[in-house]
């Protein structure tokens, strides 16, 4: 593997830091700062990498990884060192972007959320994101994910006056290992010869991860099989459950509710809860079919329901909105998956490693974008 004439680049990517201890688990931007990260130091060109804290929060030993292997660094204290800066989890200002222009640097946006979502829902349920927006139209490139192009594309290429370009999606299970270390079994799924614990995690701030249709899926396979299932758990739903008419109306008619089978609970990270309360998930989605979620599930054996179409070989796979299918499908992972468990953890894992920041055909791939970015010549 190798580029010719290639070197080594001084990479920067933009995080932006809320609290000084800041956890991995409020959502997946800090993790793909730092899979981004440690696909780039797998290089053979040995690039140097580090994090740039965009916010006035001060960069502490509290940080949840290890600054030494993934330093974080001031946009004061790096910018005049920098070949590439890729904006990812944290803005940079117009005058900071003058700035790099001036030193030569690349400046990359890096797409990892549907943007154009975001927005409409803010300009239509007056859900306030910022006072004025800043669209930065000085970028040399656009790098979108796939999952987000098919919402977001247009949005970011118009916009930002820029074509996009689509980047493929990087995991690692690094966060998820370190979270785990001291749970039973490293938090991998074991059988408990016993009903199946479901569990329904989605973020529930809008329409693309919901918890109504996989809710759906789970009472009709509780109408089909009772005693198979034990209980349903519906994380970030409590303040549905307490406080939206719409959703307790239609919760009333699920025989879950009428037999107290299922709880509305509040937030919880994603390792901890699904080793002390969970043996299937069932998911659905809408416009975001690729997410670490599904890999944090699949890469410890659980058992996952989910229509996600970008990763179909993951889990247990329905098409869309068919909610029969997804029922046969949680039936089937009810009565297999106990059974099967081992041989399902290790496909998992192959099916997985094609986005593993380790994989060397995904590091190869983001060099000859990085070296295109800076020649200019991307192949047709």
């Amino acid at each position: 593997m190798g580029i010719k004439g290639a070197r080594g680049l001084r990479i920067g990517i933009t995080i932006g830091l809320h609290a000084p201890d800041e956890s991995l688990w409020i959502n997946g931007i800090k993790q793909n700062a730092l899979y981004l990260a440690k696909l780039f130091q797998g290089s053979p060109l040995r690039h140097n990498v580090m994090l740039v804290n965009t916010t006035g929060v001060p960069i502490t030993p509290s940080l949840p990884w290890d600054l030494e292997r993934f330093p974080v660094r001031t946009f004061e204290a790096v910018k005049d060192d920098l070949d590439v800066l890729i904006e990812l989890g944290g803005q940079i200002s117009a005058d900071q972007t003058a700035h790099l222009k001036t030193r030569g640097t690349k400046l990359v946006s890096y797409c990892c959320g549907p943007e154009y979502v975001q927005m409409s829902e803010a300009m239509i349920f007056a859900r306030r994101m910022c006072d004025e927006p800043f669209i930065n139209q000085q970028y040399d490139e656009i790098w979108v994910i796939p999952q987000v192009m098919e919402t977001s594309a247009g949005f970011f290429s118009v916009l930002r006056r820029r074509p996009v370009r689509p980047v493929p999606f990087v995991w690692d299970p690094m966060c998820l290992e370190e979270r785990t270390r001291a749970l039973p079994f490293a938090g991998q799924y074991r059988p408990r010869n016993a009903p199946a614990r479901i569990s329904i995690m989605e973020p529930n701030i809008d329409v693309l991860k919901f918890c109504l249709y996989p809710l759906l899926i789970a009472e009709s396979a509780y109408r089909a099989a009772s005693t198979s299932i034990e209980y349903v758990h519906v994380t970030n739903a409590g303040h549905l459950a307490r406080g939206c008419p719409e959703f307790i109306g239609i919760a009333h008619y699920l025989d879950l509710v009428r037999n107290s089978r299922v709880s509305f609970v509040d937030r919880h990270d994603t390792p901890q809860f699904l080793a002390g309360h969970t043996d299937i998930v069932v998911s659905h989605q809408w416009g975001l079919a690729l997410n670490y979620f599904y890999f944090d599930v699949c890469w410890n054996g659980y058992a996952l329901v989910h229509n996600a179409h970008l990763c179909r070989g993951l889990g247990y796979y329905y098409e869309g909105s068919n909610v029969e299918e997804g029922t046969r499908q949680l039936l089937l992972a009810i009565d297999e998956h106990p059974r099967q468990w081992e041989q399902y953890r290790s496909r998992q894992r192959q099916t997985i490693r094609p986005f593993l920041a380790t994989h060397e055909p995904l590091i190869e791939a983001y060099d000859r974008l990085l070296f295109a970015l800076l020649s200019g010549q991307h192949p047709s």
